[in-house]
């Protein structure tokens, strides 16, 4: 007993000295190599804070706007060929073959539909399905292969129409959607971004100046289109580039810059209307120049006309040399 009397009395002792320490000296505790700071919280606001607002512009967390939209106005295209032999009865011959084809776009409450010229090339009736179950035949008002575009009308009310944007404020990273009816089944819409702009060497047609996308585009989104995050046209999908057959991620489409002039010139005159000189040009080498007696002259000779080209009313004729025009 005695043993443990011996053992309190200096813890007791300690617990004193300590609490009488505290009381007199309350920052003994706090080591010497810590210090405690304390803050204003009304200081806070002063403080500069750079800070991103979270809009539709900087974030975007669903293309939904956009296709609802423009979705309406993207309608599917059957074409009807006559198989070959159908007006001679001594030949055996298939009926008709009802098949998807392609896509339409259209343009305005008159029912204009811009498509491309491939997909209703050769046919011998052209149908149209819209989005809201509605189908209608219609006529062609006009072709132009040297861009792939074609224009076709068909007579319905309360037609759904699409905003035409100038691709030409396009820039490479931007997004798109590309809304068409691939391998029939049913309106269908990819997203992509804008790999490259004036692809001119694609082979394809004649005047080319391609916006490339990697948004999907296969078999039966020809003529559909390829609208911002707007809801806006800003082009017309027209090919890929694929060994498969599928998509690549490498997809053309014509340019709505480059479109509407086509466009309006198919609907005003059935016919695009281009500048045209008429004439074949050769360059006048020194050994040609040798050859007709010149040197030390830059020349341009006209190697052929046509007695109805424009070039004749310029009294430019075959064999001349000509400076300037």
């Amino acid at each position: 007993m005695q043993k443990y009397t011996f053992l309190v009395w200096p813890v007791i002792s300690g617990v004193l000295i300590a609490l009488l320490v505290l009381q007199f000296n309350p920052n003994f505790s706090t080591p010497a190599s810590v210090t405690i700071n304390r803050v204003d919280l009304t200081t806070i606001k002063s403080i500069p804070v750079k800070s991103t607002a979270i809009t539709a512009e900087n974030f975007v967390h669903s293309y939904a706007d956009a296709v609802a939209k423009a979705a309406p106005a993207v309608v599917n295209i059957y074409i009807n060929i006559k198989p070959t032999g159908q007006n001679q009865p001594t030949l055996s011959t298939s009926s008709e073959e009802h098949s998807s084809l392609g896509s339409g776009v259209i343009l305005n409450q008159q029912g204009y539909i811009v498509t491309n010229n491939h997909v209703i090339d050769k046919a011998d009736e052209i149908i149209v399905a819209l989005q809201d179950g509605r189908e209608a035949l219609a006529k062609v008002i006009g072709t132009d292969p040297g861009t792939d575009i074609a224009i076709l009308k068909i007579d319905l009310d309360r037609l759904p129409t699409i905003m035409i944007e100038e691709s030409d404020s396009l820039r490479v990273g931007d997004v798109v959607l590309a809304i068409g009816n691939p391998f029939d089944f049913g309106q269908t819409v990819t997203k992509g971004i804008i790999s490259a702009k004036s692809r001119n060497s694609v082979g394809l047609n004649r005047y080319e100046n391609f916006l490339q996308t990697d948004a999907a585009i296969n078999p039966g989104n020809s003529g559909g289109a390829l609208i911002n995050t707007h809801g806006n046209l800003v082009g017309i999908s027209t090919a890929i580039f694929s060994k498969s057959g599928g998509s690549n991620g490498i997809g053309f489409a014509i340019p709505s810059s480059m479109a509407l002039k086509v466009m309006r010139d198919l609907i005003e005159n059935g016919r695009v209307i281009r500048g045209w000189l008429g004439v074949e040009t050769q360059e006048l080498t020194p050994e040609l120049a040798e050859s007709f007696g010149l040197s030390n002259v830059r020349r341009l000779s006209f190697s052929g006309s046509d007695y109805q080209w424009p070039c004749i009313s310029s009294r430019l004729a075959t064999g001349r040399f000509n400076l300037s025009l």
